[in-house]
């Protein structure tokens, strides 16, 4: 579903020259400049947004408003469209939606007409979210994962996850772009483009990289353009873009939401996950979205194991006695961002949390070659089912007919970047392939039982903490992404949880700190998610400044 580079488990040189101290003030990180410099660095003009009603307003508040008749689901359906077109497809034009739902309106009125009659189905009922252009729909949307290989194709049903939000009420609005194919298709690719969609740009510096592969649906939460969205991950996905859009995003335990109807990458390390401004407003999308379903074997474990309100377990005062683990293994690739977690884990102690620093296992990125093979491997594997659930819907059917296609519409598919990742799955064998389950066995004994399995018993631990990744860098069409570091191999790797949570800036660009922990401790990583968003309130709106204002 969603795949970073290897890359990101890599620490850069500590010995590296310093040309910025920095200062912390407020929560936050900025660059302090010597006064000589201050002159030769422009103040930045943002781009002038009208203020909306809706700007950073909550699941709960919109509920509300709904409840009141202060809104109806139309309504809020009908704004939403509106700064879509102001702020996405004009303005700034962060281009994150890459087709909108034609049906929206009629859905939204069906679900007012059904609130009058009947009641709302739960917190989500009327509710507006995008959702990730890798997850089926079987509506007159289509499903592409940003290429075009895949336009015209016609799942046959509704993903499981779109069934459960549908359910639920949500009134689906659009889909986002993404890095193509999840990301996965390139060794040097750049974050946020699709053949099918073009480029994403962050909000908070236009200039800057959304991450992803859940690129749109991080930056059109942060924008305000829907209520919340839905991403994939399968290492880093979710969360990084999160974090670089400064939002919050839960990636689950692989099984927690089913991914039947979702373009795959890896059955794995694959899952859905909600995206949204606040943790409650997450939580309650994820409780729309979880449910067991019979055709994927992850799903049938999550029985007896999930929650259909994880807003029950928002707790200001779950800080309070939490024992948290610090991996100093993730630190140390940008001295700004070490700042920005020092500080948080400082705001934690004061608030009762017990901290174990550092709290490392030995185990930590060792297990880098195996988690690519099993990559490769189940990358081949999995398309292919999913292309022929396709039927005769399209003419792709196995990684073969996509490079091929890749190939012959090089101009409009590969103009920056290739598919040396496509052509190294294809030559893997059968998942029968000692390799391949050697591979495996190696990413589960490296991630789970000497790795985070080991250190949370060690030390006894509620949960693990560490940035979640860089501030957004310079979007390179040429070069492709610039990772310094991150922290979400471990928990995507192991199937784990990670729960991301804005942490501070540095020049204005945001910071996410990650809490990760054992399967299915979701409850556990929100309740502590929450304690730490309360305490902090670091989350503000971007201004969609042309690039980052360096006097921040």
């Amino acid at each position: 579903m969603s795949a970073r580079k290897k890359s990101t488990e890599q620490n850069t040189d500590l010995s590296r020259r310093r040309l910025l101290k920095t200062a912390l003030a407020g929560g936050a990180v900025a660059a302090v400049f010597p006064s000589f410099a201050k002159a030769e660095v422009p103040h930045i003009i943002s781009h002038p947004i009208k203020p909306s009603e809706l700007d950073e307003i909550t699941v709960a508040e919109l509920q509300e408003g709904l409840r009141t008749g202060k809104y109806t689901a139309r309504s809020l359906t009908e704004e939403y469209l509106a700064r879509i077109d102001k702020i996405d497809k004009s303005g700034p034009s962060v281009n994150s939606i890459i087709e909108l739902n034609p049906d929206a309106l009629k859905i939204a009125d069906e679900l007012d007409r059904e609130r009058k009659e009947k009641g709302p189905r739960g917190p989500m009922h009327g509710i507006p979210a995008v959702i990730k252009d890798n997850i089926a729909t079987a509506d007159r949307m289509m499903t592409t994962a940003g290429s075009l290989a895949l336009v015209g194709s016609k799942p046959p049903e509704d993903s499981f996850v779109v069934q459960q939000m549908r359910k639920a009420g949500v009134v689906l609005i659009g889909k986002t772009n993404l890095s193509e194919w999840a990301n996965i298709r390139s060794t040097h690719s750049t974050s946020g483009w699709s053949g099918r969609g073009g480029l994403t740009k962050n909000p908070y510096a236009l200039d800057r990289n959304t991450s992803g592969s859940s690129s749109g649906s991080g930056a059109a939460v942060t924008a305000n353009l829907s209520a919340v969205a839905v991403g994939t991950e399968t290492d880093g996905s979710i969360v990084s873009p999160s974090s670089l859009n400064g939002i919050v995003g839960i990636k689950p335990t692989v099984g927690l939401v089913s991914r039947t109807g979702i373009i795959p990458i890896s059955h794995s390390q694959d899952t859905a996950g909600p995206m949204a401004r606040t943790v409650g407003d997450a939580a309650a999308l994820l409780g729309a979205m979880v449910g067991v379903d019979q055709k994927d074997k992850a799903s049938r474990a999550s029985k007896g194991k999930f929650h259909t309100d994880y807003t029950k377990f928002l707790d200001a005062s779950g800080l309070k006695g939490a024992r948290l683990g610090v991996v100093r293994g993730y630190f140390g690739f940008l001295p700004q961002v070490d700042d920005v977690m020092d500080h948080a884990i400082e705001v934690m102690k004061s608030k009762g949390a017990v901290i174990v620093d550092p709290a490392e296992f030995k185990t930590l990125g060792k297990w880098g070659d195996a988690e690519e093979i099993v990559l490769d491997y189940e990358l081949k594997a999995d398309m292919k089912k999913y292309l022929d659930w396709l039927g005769s819907s399209t003419t792709m059917h196995s990684l073969a007919d996509l490079i091929k296609f890749n190939d012959e519409h090089r101009k409009t598919e590969m103009p920056y970047f290739g598919q040396e990742t496509f052509l190294r799955a294809e030559k893997m064998g059968p998942l029968t392939d000692k390799k391949y389950l050697d591979a495996r066995a190696k990413c589960i004994r490296l991630t789970r039982t000497e790795g985070i399995d080991a250190v949370m018993n060690k030390y006894k631990l509620d949960a693990l903490v560490a940035p979640t990744d860089s501030p957004a860098w310079m979007t390179d069409l040429v070069d492709g992404d610039h990772f310094l570091g991150g922290s979400s191999s471990a928990a995507a790797v192991a199937g784990y949880p990670d729960v991301t949570v804005p942490a501070g800036f540095v020049f204005g660009l945001p910071i996410g700190i990650s809490f990760f922990g054992r399967a299915w401790s979701e409850p556990m990583l929100i309740k502590i998610a929450y304690s730490f968003e309360q305490a902090t309130k670091v989350r503000k709106s971007p201004q969609f400044l042309p690039t980052a204002d360096l006097n921040v």
